[in-house]
Order: structure tokens, then sequence, then C-alpha cells
């Protein structure tokens, strides 16, 4: 009998599959069964409304696509008066997405959704690159600034750490750390999360890249830059994933350009515990419940009886 269960910290999913926060609305319960993914990730919000970037937001490049939507949202009240409601359909566990510009926002945010019933988990969005952080606290910019006063928050080890601490100390919901590839060393950062308190990792986010229209000789991005994903990303997700399983103990969960079943058992074989479908949503809705029963089918060829069988166990 083959078994899809997976644990993530004090959350238990029937299956390893989730869609990645953003990819995925309500909206998809009219074309698939939600309640047959593992879990639910929301869109990310913020304490406060955000407008987002200008458009154009998204834009398809060779083997993926480029978005800066910049975490548009109309913050937590509306998300837990307004939005939370329309998930009533929902059964699976549903993982709120959280991103802020300091340790307070971060804490505050955690706190209240652990209080509310529907919330199972929360996901720190600590890698989006378009939402920058500030150590000095004040309102982060539209675009990515690489200077010394602004950051991603993923490319810091002290940030990370201090985020992760405000969550863990503000809820007992079990918390997620979601990391940026745009680092040295995906692994320190890993590392500085799991020390402060998180219970998985989720990686790796999109790649900061840009478009250019020649003939007017312009940015194709209305923020210039933004998050590069899809299979173009898939070689060097595989890679961070492999080396974060060898230095982390608590579990990953994949993410990089997984349009199909095989792609996600690359990245279980890698070390993930579980993955996260993106991109392939905006290709084919049923990407994330195909890649379900391809999985199943997998495991039952080659004789494996539960994911943690697979987990970590590439041969050199």
């Amino acid at each position: 009998m083959v078994t899809l269960e997976v644990r993530i910290g004090k959350l238990r999913l029937k299956n390893p599959v989730m869609a990645a926060s953003g990819t995925f609305g309500p909206e998809y319960g009219e074309l698939v069964d939600i309640n047959k993914l593992g879990a639910y990730i929301a869109k990310t919000i913020t304490l406060n409304e955000r407008v987002g970037n200008p458009p154009p937001r998204v834009v398809d490049t060779p083997s993926g696509m480029l978005n800066a939507i910049g975490l548009e949202n109309k913050g937590l009240d509306d998300f837990v008066k307004n939005k939370l409601p329309k998930l009533k359909n929902i059964k699976i566990p549903i993982i709120a997405s959280i991103a802020g510009v300091n340790a307070a926002e971060f804490g505050k945010l955690a706190k209240v959704l652990s209080r509310t019933e529907r919330i199972a988990a929360i996901e720190i969005n600590l890698s989006c690159p378009n939402a920058p952080y500030s150590p000095r606290g004040r309102r982060a910019c539209p675009n990515v600034q690489h200077g010394k006063r602004d950051f991603l928050i993923a490319q810091n080890e002290s940030a990370t750490r201090q985020i992760v601490e405000a969550a863990r100390k503000a809820a007992s919901l079990t918390i997620i750390a979601k990391l940026s590839p745009n680092v040295t060393d995906i692994t320190r950062i890993a590392k500085a999360a799991e020390e402060a308190g998180a219970d998985a990792v989720s990686l790796i986010n999109t790649f900061i890249g840009m478009a250019v229209d020649i003939e007017t000789k312009r940015p194709v991005l209305g923020n210039v830059t933004g998050g590069l994903s899809g299979p173009a990303i898939k070689p060097i997700a595989l890679r961070m994933v492999r080396e974060t399983y060898e230095k982390v103990k608590i579990p990953i969960i994949g993410i990089g350009g997984i349009m199909d079943y095989k792609d996600a058992v690359e990245f279980i074989l890698c070390g993930a515990s579980a993955i996260q479908v993106g991109t392939a949503n905006f290709v084919n809705p049923r990407a994330s419940i195909e890649i379900i029963e391809g999985v199943k089918k997998y495991m039952a060829k080659h004789k494996i009886s539960g994911i943690k069988e697979l987990t970590g166990a590439l041969r050199k």
C-alpha cells in the first residue's frame, strides 16, 4: 500500500503537494478539486494594504516567466474578515503566507493568524524579490534595493534569525521560512532559520531578473526587475535543495520549475519532504493534481510505500 502522508512540524498533510502562494487562488476550485492537495497556501499578506508595483507586472521568458506583482494585497484585517470566509469549502490545511518590513510586523501577523481558527501553519515570506527589508523599520520601497539600507531578509542571516524568532515567539503553529536563491550560500540562511525556531524551510523562491524591449529600449516590467520562475530555474533549485538537505535537520519544501511528477520526484530525491507548484499552474490548472497522481504511480511502480523512503535517497 502506498501512502503519501507527510508531516511538517505539527502540520499533517495527506500528500506532499501544494500550490505556491500567489499562483493558485480559490477560483481554481471551478476547475479542479482543491481538496486533493496536501495543503492550500494563501496569497502573501502584509499588515497593511499594499498597492503593488506598476504594470506591466508579468512577462514570458524562455522556459519561464518574470513577475513583479509587488505583494499587492489589502492587508491583515481584510484577509481575516473577507478572504478567509471565502475559503470555507477548502477542507485541507490552510497555510497563511506573511511578509513585513520589520520583526514587529511579522510578529503581529503571526500572533493574529495563530489565533485564527482556519489557519494551520504560517509561511514567512522572507524572499519576495519585489519587497525589500529595511533594518531601520521604515516602509519598504517598491523596487529592489541593493544598498546598505535595504535588502531581502533572506539575504541576511541576522535578519532571517530575527524575523523567524519573532514569528516563533508569537505563534505556536508550524512556522515555515521561505528562502531566496539570491544569496551566496543558501545553507547558511537555512541554518539560521532552523536555529531561530523554524519547523521547515521552503526553497527556492524566484531569481531576480529582467527583460528588455529592444524596440522601446526600455525594461519590459514596470518595476524594471522581477522574479524569474519556471523550468529555467529547476537545475539550480535542485542543487540548493540538495545542499540544504545536507546541512539542516528540519523538513525542506522544494520549489522551482516543477511542471510534472518527474520534476517532483527529483526534488524529493534531493531531500525535499514536500513540494510546491507555481508557474505550472498558469500553464495547466490541473498540474498539481496530476503530480499527486503521478508520484503515487511512480511509488507503486518502484514498490515504495512512503514518501520518507524517497526523501534524500539520491545516489552519489
